[in-house]
């Protein structure tokens, strides 16, 4: 029997999903939403009926998103087995928990049982592809693609092959996860931590620092980002921002105007130790602003948010785009 071939970025109609959880759940509801259907695999018991219960609670929210042609919650199937679940998919998102051993084991059996026009990807939020494959016997076909959560809501993701990955399997992963919703970073190389968690960690470094030293509270800290640069952030980046800070000069004149700065003391990178007075400052911080609510209400409250954010971004970029067209 002739092999399989892999179809187009822009082609596919069928995406599987190996692990069930919270990240795996959010990433079968972003297919959904695009009209593509999702098979769905996890050994957990009962992970199937826990998948279909989440996949409804969230519906409206992808509804809030938009719908694309197509889309619709009864385009979800639940496979029995790894080896089924690669049998009619051109595509596999892999979103099981962080440990390297586990995801070399599942990689490399998942690897063995499905066609080798699969593509493997891969949602972990640190470990190198190139760890990741060692065990593959067709690792050129595997790539992280790491997201941000919720991933049917949050655009961005990164997406970077391993040592032993064919670039043109991480042109094909980039091309189809761009096509399909997301904002893409395709990584010339590999790093550790990736983009995103790189950023936050080093916010989330000196945020600790501040806390371990008396210096605010953990209240402002986060007040600090939500009222503050978060919100230019939510619409150009850090290095855009900092370019306008040039006005019309831009980049350069920032650079020449703030660059002595940058020498400055004012940052304590290398993590600071967790000792039992910074783990209970930072606990008991963030219960004093939850002020009584759960965690699920504030989980909510968040999304609901940047739904809003979201569209009100869309909102204006059409309008934009209409003004140019007319």
């Amino acid at each position: 029997m002739a092999q399989q071939q892999r179809p187009a970025p822009t082609e596919v109609r069928r995406v599987g999903v190996l692990g069930c959880g919270v990240i795996g759940s959010s990433w079968a509801c972003h297919f959904l939403r695009y009209g593509l259907e999702v098979v769905a695999y996890d050994s957990a018991p009962g992970a199937e009926a826990r998948l279909r219960a989440r996949v409804a609670e969230l519906w409206p929210q992808l509804e809030q998103l938009g719908l694309k042609p197509g889309a619709g919650i009864n385009n979800l199937s639940f496979a029995s087995s790894i080896g089924e679940l690669g049998q009619q998919v051109a595509l596999i998102q892999e979103s099981t928990p962080e440990n390297l051993e586990a995801k070399q084991q599942l990689l490399a059996e998942l690897d063995a049982a499905i066609p080798a026009h699969v593509v493997i990807a891969s949602s972990t939020s640190g470990f190198p592809m190139s760890d990741l494959q060692t065990l593959c016997r067709r690792p050129e076909r595997t790539v992280v693609c790491h997201p941000f959560t919720p991933p049917h809501i949050v655009p961005f993701c990164e997406v970077v092959g391993g040592a032993k990955t064919e670039p043109a399997v991480v042109d094909w992963a980039a091309q189809f996860f761009q096509h399909f919703g997301k904002e893409v970073a395709k990584m010339e190389r590999e790093l550790h931590g990736f983009i995103g968690n790189r950023l936050q960690d080093a916010i989330w470094r000196e945020a600790l620092h501040m806390v371990a030293n008396g210096e605010c509270s953990v209240a402002d800290i986060d007040k600090s980002i939500a009222t503050g640069p978060g919100l230019r952030w939510a619409i150009f980046g850090p290095c855009m921002n900092m370019a306008m800070c040039g006005g019309e000069g831009g980049m350069a004149r920032m650079l020449d105007h703030f660059g002595p700065s940058l020498k400055e003391p004012w940052t304590r990178l290398q993590a600071p130790e967790l000792d039992d007075q910074l783990y209970r400052a930072m606990v008991e911080g963030t219960d004093e602003m939850l002020a009584g609510r759960s965690m699920l209400e504030v989980l909510q409250e968040r999304d609901e948010l940047l739904i809003r954010i979201r569209k009100t971004i869309d909102d204006y970029r059409r309008e934009k785009t209409k003004q140019v067209a007319d």
